[in-house]
Order: structure tokens, then sequence, then C-alpha cells
């Protein structure tokens, strides 16, 4: 059980990781590029709690 959750929580920090990375290489104004990263981080943030039982 306590193995499955800490894969799912690697998982997702890896995707978040991932995502953030490729953000970075479209061709966006510094300003877009900021908010996309901040909603991906707040996303992320969201899922790893779900993971961890807190939602």
């Amino acid at each position: 059980m306590a193995s499955s959750v800490l894969i799912g929580i690697l998982i997702t920090f890896l995707v978040i990781i991932l995502v953030l990375y490729l953000v970075q290489r479209l061709p966006l104004d510094a300003r877009m590029r900021q908010i996309v990263q901040v909603i991906v981080i707040i996303i992320g943030i969201i899922s790893l709690l779900r993971y961890l039982a807190v939602f």
C-alpha cells in the first residue's frame, strides 16, 4: 500500500517536472510562460496532496 502511494507521488512529480520543461520550450512571452508555470505547479501540488489523502 505504502509503496504504491510512493510510486504514484514519484510519477506525479516527474510529470510535473516534464510539463514545466516543455512549457519552457514553448515560444511564449515571459509573462504568459510564468502564468502557465504557476498553473502547472498549483495543479501539481493539488494532485500530490490528493495522493497523500489530504483532499
